[in-house]
């Protein structure tokens, strides 16, 4: 093992002893934790299948880290909370990433450093980019074990603010900031990623949606022909392209829609009585439904609109619209159906805040693109990490930075036997029951 410089520092001191810390045990690891998090990677196998999109044009005779896994280390780094490529130069010499990657926590070679992980991320084109990000969509496939009748697609971006001269940086008058605009694609009942799409700091177009619809549709059912498909969006996701794509293909969906003048005046019979009746009863709000057919100037055909008219004495009159090739009561569409998309709210704040998906710092968009790749991959880690817990399990609701606490970042004495390799984790640790019995569920049995 190559030598790193011990460091040593002075402590308050204790019974007139003085105490000193020393970071100078090469063999500790302060996340063990990320073996269980290599263990749920092996059984996906998402490095490997990211991997074989990547032509690698390396020198065969000079290649150290093959391009699985240096996509493993750094995805599985990134799970530990290492959003930066500057922190695989230290992880590198570390026992427990050198362990969950194939190497003799000791005698082993040292994993790729910084300098090699940037190469990585500039390795791919656009084709490349292309396949991984299908790939990702069948690696969300497979990981449902039974194939679903019904499947919900949450679709929203978020913005992604830019303080460089980054390709692709525009300014979105909307979100007030120079910035790109991600689009998060999330399956509902799961909660897990389909595709995470890097994009510029413009409203996506009705030809883009459409595209990005069609193609994960597409892809989803080569593997479930007979899946039942509903997308949901807000409003900057209701174009006619992407309705007429649906439609023509039997996929439903249900979207948000933007007020105008047609609609104001469509409901405005059932606004002044919900004003009139909240206001003659003392009611704080109340709110009506409303269920009819509406045709914009730019769609091939009605559709069935639902409005939301809330009287409130904090918000006065308030209208939502949406549209939706759904039947059923309008009350229930809105509120139990198109409401729950909230949810994807928080998918997207554990990819973009607890797992640092907005460090897209790159010059080159497919480099940025390959950045948020490992970032979902790292989320997928994560998760399946959380669902194997057994199922009374305080873990199985915790947010990622809470499974990282708890369960990833956890100290190892691992020690390089002749014939064994022993992991010494501490008998105090809180989470010493829970990651025994995850353990039989995601390491298969021995032959």
């Amino acid at each position: 093992m190559a030598e790193v410089t011990p460091i040593s520092v002075s402590l308050s001191p204790l019974d007139r002893r003085s105490v000193e810390g020393r970071f100078d045990v090469a063999a500790m690891s302060s996340d063990a934790g990320v073996l269980w998090l290599a263990e749920v990677e092996r059984k996906l196998g998402i490095a490997d299948a990211l991997a074989s999109c990547v032509r690698d044009c390396r020198d065969p005779g000079r290649i150290l880290h093959s391009v699985a896994d240096m996509m493993r280390f750094r995805m599985l780094a990134i799970a530990a909370g290492y959003e930066d490529g500057d922190d695989c130069d230290v992880l590198r010499r570390d026992p427990a990433f050198k362990l969950a990657l194939g190497e003799l926590p000791e005698t082993g070679a040292p994993l790729c450093s910084q300098p090699t992980i940037s190469r990585l991320e500039n390795m791919p084109g656009k084709r490349e980019i292309a396949r991984m990000i299908g790939v990702q969509v069948d690696l969300f496939c497979r990981a449902i074990s039974k194939p679903p009748r019904d499947i919900v697609l949450d679709i929203d971006d978020t913005p992604d603010p830019v303080h460089g001269g980054q390709q692709m940086a525009l300014f979105n008058g909307y979100r007030g900031v120079t910035c790109f605009l991600p689009m998060h694609i999330y399956e509902a009942n799961t909660g897990l990623p389909v595709a995470v799409i890097f994009r510029d700091g413009r409203p996506p177009k009705g030809t883009e949606v459409r595209t990005v619809i069609k193609r994960l549709v597409q892809r989803i059912r080569r593997h479930w022909p007979d899946v039942n498909i509903l997308v949901r969006g807000d409003s900057h996701y209701g174009r006619p392209e992407a309705m007429d794509w649906m439609e023509a293909n039997g996929v439903d969906y249900i979207l948000g829609l933007g007020t105008n003048a047609t609609l104001v005046k469509q409901t405005r019979e059932l606004a002044d009585d919900v004003a009139v009746r909240r206001a003659e009863a003392g009611w704080s709000a109340l709110r009506r439904y409303q269920s009819f057919s509406y045709q914009a100037g730019s769609w091939s055909r009605d559709r069935r609109v639902i409005a939301r008219i809330e009287a409130s004495h904090w918000r006065g009159l308030d209208r939502r619209f949406i549209v939706t090739s759904l039947k059923g009561k309008p009350k229930r569409l809105y509120e139990k159906l198109y409401c729950a998309r909230g949810q994807a709210e928080n998918l997207i704040f554990a990819h973009k805040v607890l797992l640092a998906s907005d460090r897209t710092s790159c010059s080159s968009p497919t480099a940025n693109q390959f950045r948020i790749i490992l970032h979902t991959a790292a989320f997928m880690l994560l998760h399946h990490l959380r669902a194997a817990m057994p199922k009374q399990s305080i873990w199985r609701n915790k947010r990622f930075d809470t499974i990282r606490l708890g369960l990833i970042k956890i100290a190892a004495l691992i020690e390089e036997k002749r014939t064994r390799i022993i992991v010494r984790m501490p008998q105090a640790c809180p989470a010493r029951f829970s990651l025994a019995a995850v353990a039989m569920t995601i390491i298969p049995a021995p032959p």
